[in-house]
Order: structure tokens, then sequence, then C-alpha cells
């Protein structure tokens, strides 16, 4: 974690604030959670003293309007005074050159300048640098302490502040939350005395809040951690940097959960650009993020975009990412993802094999990544290599058992017994508290043993009897040297113990017998006489018969077709079909063939030359009149 550095006289929104993240060994996950820094500008333009030129004025003007390498071009060249260094470590600390920003305030170690701003600076340098081991050391010379009691007494917000994300950094995690905590009673406390309203101190103090949730994600509370993020971003009661910190996070902590909405929100701080494949943040953070903390919000853009298969603009992004950041790892590790992500995996192999060839200090994290892509893809030869090249894991045993099980896929028996051995002869050289040269010779004596090295197997057991005096070892001892030396078979097994209960037995004529015969029945044990007893006590129940079923009158057999359909039985008969036709339709209606002949024998009258008129037929009654009619 990342510290801050010193405020300035007015309100804590003034200071710089940074993020810094933990990229993830994997490819397929999101990126590990943001951490807060601190750091601030110069307490005072240089204009104020008198003792400063116009030049350093200049220089300060630039940085102050985010132009940093036109003011340290400015101050290159001049006198090494104390406000020119001072200015100049503000410079490299904004630029991330981090080694360099230490070397300006050692020499300002000359100048005897005394401030608690120069202090909490120093800690934020160490730390962000990846030193936070040597800040005690550090601290001390300025007479510094950093323990709890004594910041309590100090009443600095920055330096617990800081001192608490030196102890994040050293997993002290429940020194840093308690640190953390001190950190933010000292600011209420501070703002309350300024008359600030509840929700100007909750946005004042948001990072110290966004740092604590971070610790509580390293804890294992992720609930906890998610609400504090959730309201932060819901309520937007924190500046625009933690606001980024909280997002990421939160991001961090769902995965691959609500992917959509974690876009929504990486979208809300990221401008669009016209000129292809730049990418811009947006104002309120451009200048206030590092180039670290960028690297970590591109990626978790990035890895969302995988998640949710929008493989091209994920593309676009990293190809933004590469002219961006051409010193860094991250966006190599982020085009490779890309790669296997479009089952290209011999390019993102290609990828990565050149990065590490022409970074070969800064390729752990690419040969790792090379290993684990090459791996799934069954090409066992080149995750093999690629460990091989990270020579200061050579001797962890995830790394050696996984060399040993890479070996043995390539039918490479000796490369796999090389590979233990090295790593048995790291561990004897070794002068470590933790030492597991117990551990490697064991498994190393059970491999030779299984691969047929039955001599090279027999040293290593003995050598596990010598100095550990183990059981197990002693035992395969006595059963290695059996098949190649007796008589160190015969002198190692009179130290086994005997076993209990095989005192009375004769192996001689165990051996003689024909051995165990295998019984298909269980053998038959005869009960005693009580149990019989028992059993035949037991009275027999009637059985159930259905209601007016006399037993001793059944009458005939049930059919055995019974449970047949009615088609498949042989009884069955089917209906004959009714060969007459069918009139259907309304009453009084005929059939159509009717309809057209009828309609035939009509059109032939009508043919025929008519001889006279017919007369007129009466009109037709209703029928309720026909049927009067009928009644009278």
């Amino acid at each position: 974690s990342s510290p801050r550095r010193s405020r300035s006289p007015t309100k804590f929104s003034r200071r710089l604030r940074a993020t810094r993240t933990r990229c993830d060994a994997r490819l397929w996950r999101t990126s590990s959670p943001t951490r807060r820094t601190r750091r601030s500008r110069p307490s005072a333009p240089p204009s104020a003293s008198p003792s400063i030129s116009a030049t350093t004025s200049q220089a300060y003007c630039y940085y102050r309007q985010n132009k940093l390498q036109e003011a340290l071009d400015i101050l290159n060249g001049q006198e090494e005074t104390a406000a020119v260094l001072q200015l100049e470590s503000q410079i490299y600390y904004r630029l991330g050159r981090m080694n360099d920003c230490m070397s300006s305030y050692e020499k300002l170690q000359k100048f005897k300048v005394d401030s608690i701003d120069l202090k909490i600076n120093i800690i934020a340098a160490l730390v962000a640098g990846g030193r936070a081991s040597e800040v005690q050391v550090a601290m001390k010379a300025q007479k510094v302490d950093l323990t709890t009691r004594a910041l309590r007494d100090t009443r600095s917000f920055e330096l617990a502040y800081n001192s608490a994300c030196t102890l994040i950094e050293n997993k002290k995690y429940s020194e840093a939350k308690e640190q953390l905590d001190l950190a933010k009673r000292i600011g209420k406390e501070e703002l309350m005395v300024e008359d600030y309203a509840e929700d100007e101190i909750e946005y004042e103090l948001a990072p110290v809040s966004v740092q604590l949730a971070y610790v509580q994600q390293l804890q294992g509370q992720t609930q906890e951690a998610m609400e504090t993020y959730a309201n932060m971003i819901n309520k937007k009661s924190g500046d625009p940097s933690s606001l980024a910190v909280a997002t990421t996070n939160l991001i961090s902590i769902k995965g691959t959960k609500d992917v959509a909405d974690g876009l929504r929100k990486l979208d809300r701080l990221v401008e669009k650009s016209t000129a292809p494949n730049q990418l811009q943040l947006i104002e309120s953070l451009e200048f206030k993020l590092s180039s670290r903390q960028k690297e970590a919000l591109y990626s978790a853009r990035v890895l969302l975009l995988l998640h949710a298969n929008k493989i091209d603009q994920a593309q676009e992004l990293v190809s933004g990412l590469l002219g961006m950041f051409r010193d860094s790892v991250f966006p190599v590790l982020l085009q490779a993802a890309v790669h296997v992500r479009e089952k290209k995996v011999p390019k993102a192999e290609e990828v990565l094999s050149r990065y590490a060839e022409k970074h070969p200090d800064n390729s752990k994290g690419v040969l790792l990544a090379l290993a684990q892509i090459a791996a799934n893809a069954n090409h066992f030869q080149i995750a093999a290599d690629s460990l091989s090249k990270i020579s200061d894991i050579q001797h962890m045993p995830a790394t050696v058992a996984t060399l040993v099980a890479l070996k043995e896929r390539l039918n490479d028996s000796n490369g796999a017994a090389s590979v233990l051995d090295s790593a048995i002869k790291w561990w004897k050289n070794a002068m470590t508290e933790d030492n597991k040269l117990d551990m490697f010779m064991r498994e190393a004596a059970t491999f030779k043993l299984n691969h047929g090295r039955d001599e090279e197997a027999c040293q290593l057991y003995e050598e596990l009897v010598k100095s550990y005096g183990s059981t197990e070892a002693l035992a395969g001892l006595v059963a290695t040297s059996a098949c190649t030396d007796l008589a160190k078979a015969e002198q190692y097994e009179k130290q086994l113990k005997p076993l209990p209960g095989l005192q009375g037995i004769d192996v001689k004529s165990l051996e003689k017998t024909s051995g165990a015969r295998h019984v298909e029945q269980a053998m038959k044990v005869d009960a005693p006489e009580e149990v019989k007893k028992q059993k035949a006590k037991k009275r027999k129940r009637k059985p159930k018969y259905p209601k007016g079923y006399d037993p001793a009158n059944p009458g005939p057999p049930p059919d055995p077709e019974r449970w047949l359909p009615k088609r498949e039985r042989s009884t069955y008969r089917p209906k004959r079909k009714d060969k007459r036709a069918q009139v259907r339709g309304a009453q009084g209606s005929v059939s159509r063939e009717k309809h057209d002949a009828s309609a035939a024998n009509a059109s032939a009258t009508s043919s025929k030359p008519t001889t006279s008129a017919k007369a007129p037929e009466p009109p037709k009654g209703s029928n309720k009149s026909r049927k009067k009619k009928s009644r009278s």
C-alpha cells in the first residue's frame, strides 16, 4: 500500500491522492484490490521565499500545471539547494521514478531540514517504491517513532496514515487497522475544530475509509468491504480518486459477477478520445493518478471486457495501452490474455517469449504466465522451459512439483530426477528455520523407487534414517535394500520395532501354506438355542384378502391377459366399418354428390324448349299456420 504525503495547511482535499494495485498471477480473473496512497504538494510555493530563484519558481509553476517533464527540464543544471531538491523529489514521485525521488531525499540530508512533512514524504516514497521494509530504519535515523502510542501523542494525521500503509505492505493488517482508526479519529477532530459539517468530514476522510475497507478485504471480511465501497460510490461521498479506488476494489471483489455493471462504473472514469488507440481518464483523474494507478484501472476494464466477450473492444484497448505504457509488463500480459481468449495460444506464447527475451530482469510474471498458458495447451516443453528460467523459485515446493510433473509428461525421468536433486542440494545449504529438506528427500526417494532407481532411493532413505530417524524411511530403506543389498537390509531390519500380536506366528509354516482361499458364500454360523426359540415363537400373520373374497371358494382364475391393452388381447375383434353413406350437416341438408346430380338434371331439363308456362304455386305458409290447419 502506498502512503500519502503531508497535507497542506487547509483542506485534506488539496492533498494529492494515489492508488496502487498488485496484479494477479492468473490471467482470467479481474485485478486485485487497489491500495490508497497519499502525497502532498509543497506546502508553500517557492516564490514565497526570497532566497529561491526565478527559475525554480518557474519550474514550480509548471509542476502545478501538471507539466512535469517541462518542470524537470528547467531544474536540470540548477544548483542543488533545499528548495530545488524538494521540488525535484515531488516531480520524481509524480512521474513514478521512486529511486530518483529517494536519491533527492538523501541529498537533502546534508541541509539538515527538520520537517515533519519531509519525513512523511520519505515514508511515501519508500512504500510507493516497494521498499516498505526500509521505513523503520529510515525513521529511526530521523528519530521518528511509528508505534501507535507515539503516533497518538504526535497527533499527525498523515504520519499515522503512512505508517498504516507501511504495515499493510508488511502484511500486519491488525496493526494497520488500528493506526488507520487513529488517523481517522485525528482527522475528524481537526476538521471539527475547523467547523466542517458531517458530510464534509465524510468527504475529506474518504481515503481513510477506502483504506480501512481494503484492510477488511485483505482480512477476508469481503461483505463489510463491499458495503463500504458501494455506499461511497452510490452517495459519491469522496473525491474522484477515492471513488476510482472504491470502484476498482468493488469490481475485484465481485469478479465475474455483474460484469455489465462494472463496465458502466468504469465508463464514468474514462473519456472517449477521438484519436484511435488513445486513452484518457476524466479530467479530475488524469493528473491525480500515477502511471501504476492507471494501469490498475485499465487492467480491470480489459478483463471485464474479456469476461463480457467483447474481444474487439478489449483488443483495441490493449493496443492503446501498449503505446501508453511501453516499459510496463501489464499490457503484455493483457495482450496475451486477449490472444488466449481468441484461441490463438501460439501467438500469446510468442508475445510473452519475445518480452521475456528483451527484458530478462523484469520477466518473472511473464514467464509464469507463459508456463500457465503453455501447460493448459499441452505444450509441456515450453512450460517446463519457462519455469526453469525463473532462478529464484527453483527450490520452492510448488515449482519443483510442477517441473517434475511436466518432465514426466515428456517422459523425461532423468530431467525430473535432476530437478529433485537440485532442490535437495539447495535446501542442504539453506539456513532457514522452515527447512523442507526431509520432505524433498522423501519425495525424491519415492520418485526414484517408482522409476527403477533403487540404489539412489536406498541412499536417500539411509540418509533420512541417519539424519531424522524416520520410521517410514527405515521401512522404505529395508524394503529397497532387500532388492539391492541384502546384508544392509538385514542390518537395518533389526532396528524395526516388532509389531504387536505377531510373536506367536511361525513365518516359515505360513509360507508353506497355499494362502487364504476365497469363499464365495459366507460361512453358516449355528445360532444358539435361545435365538432359535425366539424365532419359533414368532406367530405368522394371516394374509389379508379383498372384501367379499372367500378363500375356500375362490371361483374362476383371473384372466391372464387382463393387463394387456384391448387391442393386444386374443379375444379382441375390431368393429366393421359402415359402408353406407353418412350424411353430415344440418337437418334437411343433402350430400354433395346428390346435390351435383340434381344440379345436372336441372340443367338438362332447362335446355329443352318449354311448351307451356307452369301455373304459379300458392305461397307457402309458415310452420305455425300449417300446424294450425292440420289441427283443424
